[in-house]
């Protein structure tokens, strides 16, 4: 069903725009009016295996909650025993980061961006909807040159927050996360929203991040001080904005109502007004959840032997510690440091999440896979030159919200092993992963 042909006789399917872990997106064409749409198309049973259940609904009820010109619009979702469908708005104009990777924009064409952003901002955070990952490579351009806000996997709604008001889950893209997401103590969804608009338009404007640095503690400080510094070329009014968009105090971090009002921003710039809000959203609700019941797993699902639950390890204090670059003893107990290649890298996602990953890796890959008491073990059937490659990834659950993995070479050629890492690994990882810090033998440095 998935290769071309017509899905529920509603839409006919075309290529492949892309994929990820749990999901495949197509062009189609809606039979009835010729539309073209995108078919994203769920694979349930992994979903529910790894408990992403809510997270899919969440993104769909979001999905029809924000009905704006800059959002990309949902249009239906439909279900099979063992998939989920929805038909969506088709954006061929790709991201908004292919055209900032080329430089920066002209302030005219940035400030367009940049009011379109924050007029679709506006009405999410209007519907109790905060997005939570706004950055280059989730806008994407109509064939107007116009921007639409995408992928709404991370977006929490007004429900999401606790007693005291706030959210705390941490998530987003650490160079377009607000200071205080990373400090962990509750954030205004609406607020850590609106910082993620500023480092956006400091990168149409000046074509590279206000907050980067190689080591990641050190791109933290950065941020929780608000500590960057705004080109030459950039107007007057543009660096008086910022400085109030990228305020690190969220309590004096300007809104958008401030925001609307500001000479540069409103030049030519038009407000939505929106349609009357649905009046039965358990409808909606209904119609998600009657998308997930009566799930019956594949045949070839069910042969395949039970995975042994991952237990990861906690990191306590000490741990923590030590992978700071000053207290890495391990050349006092190593000969070589070649002999233990290594890599770690900091996730936020689930990890049945990043373990899901590494099994369609080991599939695509020939390797075999064994968990054991919070490693995971991929043993490669392919001979290399010092015989098959076998790698461990060790879990340790810094917080239930936060995890570091190791991942070592065990046996085989070192050569071997970093091609793997660098060409089919690292790709591989890139959804779930929120950092990577390298081990010293591979001269990058580790958190401070």
């Amino acid at each position: 069903m998935e290769k071309k042909g017509t899905l529920m006789h509603r839409h006919e399917l075309g290529r492949l725009l892309g994929q990820g872990t749990f999901a495949k997106v197509y062009h189609g064409r809606n039979l009835k009016t010729g539309q073209n749409v995108a078919i994203k198309i769920i694979d349930k049973e992994k979903v529910l295996r790894v408990g992403l259940i809510e997270q899919i609904k969440r993104e769909i009820s979001v999905m029809r909650l924000v009905r704006h010109p800059n959002v990309v619009q949902l249009y239906e979702v439909m279900a099979s025993k063992s998939k989920i469908y929805f038909a969506m708005e088709y954006v061929k104009g790709g991201e908004l980061f292919n055209k900032v990777a080329k430089g920066k924009l002209k302030e005219d064409l940035a400030r367009k961006y940049f009011q379109q952003l924050i007029g679709a901002v506006d009405f999410c955070h209007s519907r109790g909807v905060y997005h939570r990952d706004l950055k280059p490579e989730n806008l994407l351009l109509d064939e107007n040159g116009d921007l639409k806000v995408s992928d709404f996997g991370l977006s929490a709604l007004c429900e999401s927050r606790r007693p005291d008001g706030l959210l705390h889950t941490t998530c987003g893209t650490p160079a377009y996360v607000a200071p205080e997401v990373i400090n962990k103590k509750g954030y205004d969804g609406a607020k850590a929203d609106i910082w993620s608009c500023g480092v956006v338009l400091f990168v149409l404007m000046a074509g590279y991040l206000p907050f980067h640095d190689a080591n990641l503690m050190d791109m933290y400080r950065r941020i929780t001080k608000g500590d960057f510094k705004c080109p030459q070329w950039f107007p007057h009014e543009v660096r008086k904005l910022l400085s109030k968009i990228l305020d690190p105090n969220p309590n004096t971090r300007i809104g958008v109502d401030k925001i609307v009002e500001d000479n540069w921003f409103k030049k030519g710039f038009k407000r939505f007004e929106p349609p009357p809000s649905p009046r039965n959203s358990s409808a909606t609700m209904k119609d998600i959840q009657a998308a997930f019941e009566q799930s019956e797993p594949d045949p070839q699902a069910e042969a395949k032997p039970p995975t042994t639950p991952l237990k990861p390890a906690r990191f306590n204090a000490f741990d923590i510690i030590s992978l700071s670059k000053g207290f890495d003893l391990s050349n006092l107990f190593e000969n070589h440091a070649n002999q233990r290649p290594e890599a770690r890298f900091t996730s936020t996602k689930p990890v049945s999440a990043i373990m899901s990953k590494l099994e369609e890796l080991a599939s695509t890959e020939q390797f075999t896979v064994e968990t054991n008491n919070g490693v995971v073990k991929l043993q490669g059937s392919k001979e290399g030159r010092k015989g098959q490659l076998a790698i461990d990834a060790e879990f340790f659950e810094v917080t239930p919200s936060f995890s570091v993995v190791e991942v070592k070479k065990r046996a085989g050629d070192t050569l071997e092993y970093q091609e793997f890492c660098d060409h089919d690994l690292k790709p591989s990882l890139k959804d779930v992963v929120w950092v990577w810090q390298e081990s010293m033998q591979r001269q990058q440095s580790l958190p401070a």
